[in-house]
């Protein structure tokens, strides 16, 4: 099992367009992929509403996992997706 942390730059955090971005992107990889706040439960990066009910804010560290071949390619390349801010472009 892959995992990294990174840092939310998003202006809003995790929530509307930066989530859907991140959802598409985890959806693409084809792979499971868990999301979690510092100190909180992994949930499935896959739902747009399991992701925006995270509440993950501008600043705050996310854990993210991934398992299956590729893992550690889907998350460095989730991991730069993080940490842009979506709201911006």
């Amino acid at each position: 099992m892959a995992t990294r942390q990174v840092s939310i730059a998003s202006s809003v955090g995790l929530h509307a367009r930066p989530a859907s971005l991140f959802v598409q992107a985890v959806t693409a990889t084809g792979l499971p992929v868990t999301i979690a706040k510092e100190g909180g439960n992994p949930v499935d990066a896959r739902s747009i509403l399991v992701v925006m009910a995270l509440g993950a804010k501008h600043g705050e560290t996310v854990t993210i996992t991934a398992e299956g071949e590729g893992a550690e390619a889907a998350l460095d390349s989730l991991v730069e997706l993080l940490s842009r801010d979506l709201d911006a472009e």
